[in-house]
Parts: C-alpha cells; sequence; structure tokens
C-alpha cells in the first residue's frame, strides 16, 4: 500500500479551472452563495440548479450569466410551504416541470414548480434526506443518513422502498455509514455515496445488493483509497468521477480499473487554479467541461475540457 500511496501524491492534476458562478462572499445578493450542497445539471438549457443551503433557496444559473435567479424558497428560514430549513439534494422532475428538493431539518421532500412557483409541495415526510435523485421513470430516491439507507419512492407513496442499507451502520454490503449522494446515470444504474465507508456503492437493475465501485479500503489518499466521498458523475463512456471531500480531490475511475486516478485537484486545500476547498458535488455538460461546487468558497468551478485528460 505504501507504493501506491508514493504515486498518488506525485500523481497531481494540472487542471486549471475558472471560477464561474459565486465566490463573491457570504451574502443573499443573486451571484453569492452561502455553504452549498448540491446541484444538478439541465443539459437542454444549459442551468445548473444549486442549493443554497444556509440561504435557505434554490437558485437557477444558466451558464455564462453572471448572476443566478431564486426558483424556490428564498423567504427566509422557516417551517411553511414557501420556506426551507437548509436545501439539501435537488432533482429536476422535467415530466411535471418541477424541482424535487430536499428540505432536510423539516424532514421533509417537496416538489416545487420549476417555472413562477410561489410554494412546494410536500411529497414525502418524515425523512432526513440529504442527497436525492431521480431516475427515467419517475422513481425518486433518497439517502438517510441517520437511518443508513436509500430508498425508492413513487409519488403519493408513503413508505417507499428499501434498496440499500436499513440494517444499521456497518460495512457489509447490505449497510451503509451515513449515505449521502445519490447519482443515476442513463442506464438507470444507482451510485451511492457511501462517506462514513469511504467508498461508492454502485447497483443496477435487478440486483438484490450493491457492489463497490471505488474505494472501501479506509480513510487515505492512496489510488485505491477515498476519504469521505459525497458525489460522484458517470459520462457517456462509463467513466466514473467522485467528490472526494476530504482530499479536496476529484477521482475518476475508468471501466474495468482496478484504482483512480486523480482528475481535478489533490493539490491540497486553497484557492489556486488547480485546487480544491472542500467539493461538494460535480457535473458535466454536454461540451465535455466538468463543474465543482465548493461548499466552503460558495463557488462553481469549472473545468474546460481542454484543460482535462
Amino acid at each position: 500500500m505504501s507504493n501506491v500511496t508514493s504515486v498518488s501524491i506525485r500523481a497531481k492534476s494540472l487542471a486549471n479551472g475558472i471560477v464561474v458562478f459565486g465566490g463573491n462572499g457570504k451574502g443573499v445578493a443573486l451571484n453569492q452563495l452561502v455553504q452549498p450542497m448540491y446541484m444538478t445539471m439541465d443539459d437542454d438549457d444549459q442551468t445548473i440548479y444549486i442549493s443554497d443551503q444556509y440561504n435557505q433557496r434554490v437558485l437557477a444559473w444558466k451558464i455564462n450569466a453572471t448572476q443566478g435567479k431564486i426558483v424556490a424558497g428564498g423567504n427566509g428560514r422557516g417551517v411553511n410551504l414557501n420556506q426551507f430549513q437548509f436545501t439539501f439534494g435537488v432533482a429536476i422532475d422535467k415530466k411535471n416541470d418541477s424541482l424535487i428538493i430536499a428540505d432536510y431539518r423539516n424532514r421533509r421532500v417537496v416538489r416545487w414548480p420549476r417555472r413562477n412557483g410561489t410554494a412546494g409541495e410536500t411529497i414525502i415526510s418524515d425523512i432526513e434526506c440529504w442527497g436525492l435523485a431521480m431516475d427515467s421513470s419517475g422513481y425518486i430516491y433518497t439517502a438517510d443518513p441517520s437511518r443508513h439507507e436509500v430508498r425508492r419512492w413513487a409519488i403519493g407513496e408513503t413508505d417507499g422502498t428499501l434498496i440499500a442499507g436499513g440494517y444499521g451502520p456497518g460495512f457489509g454490503l447490505d449497510q451503509l455509514n451515513h449515505p449521502r449522494g445519490v447519482y443515476i446515470d442513463r442506464n438507470d444504474t444507482i451510485y451511492i455515496a457511501d462517506p462514513g465507508n469511504h467508498r461508492i456503492l454502485k447497483l443496477t437493475k435487478g440486483a438484490k445488493l450493491p457492489t463497490i465501485a471505488a474505494g472501501g479500503r479506509g480513510p487515505g489518499n492512496s489510488l485505491l483509497q477515498l476519504n469521505n466521498p459525497v458525489g460522484s458523475y458517470v459520462d457517456n463512456s462509463g467513466a466514473l468521477y467522485i467528490v472526494d471531500n476530504v482530499n479536496d480531490r476529484v477521482m475518476r475511475w475508468r471501466p474495468g480499473a482496478i484504482q483512480g486516478e486523480v482528475f481535478i485537484g489533490g493539490n491540497g486545500r486553497g484557492n489556486k487554479p488547480n485546487q480544491l476547498n472542500n467539493p461538494a458535488d460535480i457535473t458535466a455538460d454536454q461540451y465535455g467541461n466538468f463543474y465543482v461546487l465548493e461548499f466552503d468558497n460558495g463557488r462553481i468551478k469549472m473545468f474546460p475540457s481542454s484543460e482535462l485528460n
């Protein structure tokens, strides 16, 4: 393992990022973010929806715009249906032209009209939801770290269906340890960020148990390890990109690879163009440009495809 670790120290990403949104200090202006948690991309109109956690709102930012637009919340912290108590996961329901938003402290998931909405509708109750996602059939998947489980929900269901975890915190493939992010690729394969176990799990259609897609070898910074992974993304080739939070880097695991490679960051925590500061989520556009959300810096950094290998 020592040889792998020494390789990871030398294998730094040389990609330089550009701050494209936020990074303007803490505040409620439309070009500011405060402790943002998650984001999701609508590739059709090149818009990223951002859960601006501490500002109790979701912003829509059109790529290349100088500011965002409040599309949900922004009415202060509270329990009313036009308010949130910390916005976490966010997904797009294109069929109903709405957003699905995890309202963490209010222990609910709400559906909010994507255009000109003034209030949300509670669709899942009594849940401490962090990450969430929606598949091509309209099912919602929620990560509940307090119950160490991921569930699938049809609109109107009161209990949902357990698909991963639910047997207390642990390392078995039928267990999770404070799951956070959920990502679903174009094949409806589900990827679960399991930070307490320092791994990403992969659950394919019809499978009863997930498999380990990356990590699971304890916390560390070798090319075989992750440290508190919180999000993931899969490109058209099937390569898996992982937000490796504590290591301030994004890892890439190519299909069939036995270890990852540093894709972005890994150059220490900081503000230089090739550094990240507490990365929280990742997505990409149709041109191969990657976008990384930084929790502590309150910003989105874009890494152009021309900078990436």
